[in-house]
Formats: C-alpha cells, structure tokens, sequence
C-alpha cells in the first residue's frame, strides 16, 4: 500500500475507535435511567442499548454528510487527511479524559470543535464553512434547552395526571414504560452520534481522492454502528452513576418521562440531518424533569459541573487539535 492509503487506514481505525469509545462513553445516556430505577438490570439494559444502537446507526445517514462537509469543505483542504487524524486524536482524548472524571461531556461537541480547530490550523480562518458551522452550533446551543423544556412539560403533565394514583402501580406501570424508552432513547443514539464517525470517514475519502461525493459507503455505515454497538456492551459505569443519582433521585416516572423527552429531541434533530449532543439532550432532560418533580431535589452543584464540562469542551478540543495537528505537520 502506498502512504496516502496508510492513512486512511490508521484514520478508519482512529473513527472507530472514536466511535468504540463514544459508545462506552454514552451508554449512561440511554440507559442510567432505567438502570437507577431498576426497570432493567445492568446487562439486560446494556444489551437492550447495543442491539437498538446497532439498529439506529444503519438506519441513516443524514448527519454523516452534515459532519463529512458542512463544518470545512474536504474539497478544498490541501492536508485533508492530516485534519481529520487531529480531529480524532483530540476528540479521542478528550472522551477518556472525561470518561475518566465520570463526567458526561459531549462526544459531539469534542468532535466538531476539534474538527474546526484543525481545519484552521491547516488552512487558516477560511478553513471553516461559517453558514454549516454555525447551523451546527446554533443546534447544539439548542437541543439541551429545548430537551429540558419538554422534560419539564413532560414531567409536569404526568405528575398531575397521577396525582391521586397509587405509588405502587405508577411505580410498577412506569418501570415497564422504562424499557420501550430506554429502547426508544438507544435507537435514537444510534441514529444521531453513530453518524459522525461515518462522516469523518467519508470525509477523508473525499480528501484522499478515493471518492468524489458525501455519500457513506455500505462498509462505513456496517462499521461505524458495529463499533459504536460493541462499546455500547462495555458499558461507562463512571458515567452512569452520575447520570442516574448525582442530579436527583431518579423513580420511574421521572426516568420515562426523561427518557421520552431526550429521545424525541435527538430524533428530531436526526430527521433534520443535524449532529446534536445525546448527553446533553438526555442530562437536560434529567434537569428539566427534576426540576418540575421539587426544585430543590436537583443537585445544583452537579449540575453545574456537568454545564461546565459542556462550556469547554469545544474549545478546548478546538485548541488540543489545533495543537496536535502542527505537530503532525511536522512530519508532512
């Protein structure tokens, strides 16, 4: 094989790794819930999380163009491939590094922001496509306070219609509503952040040569969500914790209403070809139904770290891989 081809290869490699670790990295979104409540035990729940992230992620494709050409434009990188080998460096790291800390940041954003950030390293200010950037980002500001305000709804509406209700039988009803949601909330994981390795994929096939379109080939969809599917099984017990007893005490009711909330916002940010962050659609969630059940039951503090987390990550991912990238350069 020649040197350009090793690159592409070591990138496949990177995107599914990426895409392995997203998926450890993000189980708790899909399945923290049910898990704390005890609708599902672990296994069970972790499996459930697989085989319906394996499902969604072959479903679609939408949000891999919007990854593979609407942050730069692979047509007109001159070191394309050294880019997308930052990109995911910098993504990688900063998804163990969180993963480490237990604390739910973004793989989407990770990626993104690292993607911008070495595109500008390579090709200047002009690297970045502004008008896909910013519709990227508007939807990434925007899903988390939509999902917290239609948990809160969500939540609200619930909590009055089962006012006078048993808590036994709302208890025992809710926990089988848990595993359609928690099913429901893993599909629409797949759907939505199985697609953004699929797209750094097709974009450095693209800036290879080796295709001249942004559409995902068979092979690239097939290993991307077989990937992200066995990350799912290995499960991200640091983040799951978190997820499901450091914002509040999470009852059944609460985690299908958090659950339905974050799924429905995910899935519509799917249908639209937009790349969101599941972690924050599903955190907000949590949020917004925590604060509709008693304000003062959220831990605030938690919370707080969590925003935090949210705030840097594409920055700082921005900076990791502009870094990482004039090191590659080095070498080219």
């Amino acid at each position: 094989m020649d040197q350009m081809t090793w690159i592409v290869a070591i990138i496949v490699v990177l995107a599914l790794s990426f895409d392995f670790i997203n998926g450890f990295h993000d189980t708790a979104n899909a399945i923290a819930t049910s898990v704390s409540t005890r609708a599902l035990p672990p296994r069970i729940a972790i499996l459930l999380a697989s085989v319906m992230n394996l499902v969604g992620a072959l479903m679609y494709t939408g949000v891999a163009k919007t990854i593979g050409g609407k942050v730069t434009d692979p047509f007109k990188l001159e070191h394309g491939l050294t880019v997308v080998v930052a990109t995911l460096i910098a993504a990688i790291l900063w998804n163990l590094i969180t993963w480490w800390q237990g604390i739910p940041s973004s793989s989407s954003h990770a990626l993104i922001g690292a993607l911008a950030g070495a595109a500008v390293a390579s090709e200047g200010w002009d690297g970045i496509n502004y008008g896909g950037f910013s519709t990227i980002v508007i939807g990434l500001v925007l899903s988390p306070i939509i999902a917290f305000a239609l948990g809160y709804v969500v939540m609200f509406i619930l909590k009055h219609l089962f006012a006078n209700a048993s808590p036994r039988y709302v208890n025992k009803g809710f926990r089988t509503g848990q595993i359609l949601t928690a099913a429901l909330q893993s599909f629409t994981h797949g759907t939505n952040d199985a697609q953004k390795a699929m797209g750094i994929i097709t974009l450095a096939l693209v800036s290879a040569g080796y295709q001249s379109h942004l559409e995902v080939p068979l092979w690239v969809k097939i290993s991307a969500a077989v990937a992200m599917a066995l990350g799912t099984s290995v499960g991200g017990w640091k983040i799951i914790k978190t997820m499901g007893t450091k914002i509040f005490k999470i009852e059944p009711i609460n985690g299908f209403a958090a659950d339905l909330s974050s799924a429905s916002v995910i899935f519509s940010a799917t249908l639209t070809h937009l790349p969101v962050s599941t972690t924050h659609a599903i955190t907000s969630s949590i949020l917004g139904v925590g604060a509709a059940k008693r304000f003062s039951s959220v831990r605030w503090n938690t919370a707080g770290r969590i925003v935090v987390a949210w705030v840097v990550t594409i920055p700082v991912a921005s900076v990791m891989a502009a870094i990482i990238y004039w090191i590659l350069s080095l070498f080219q």
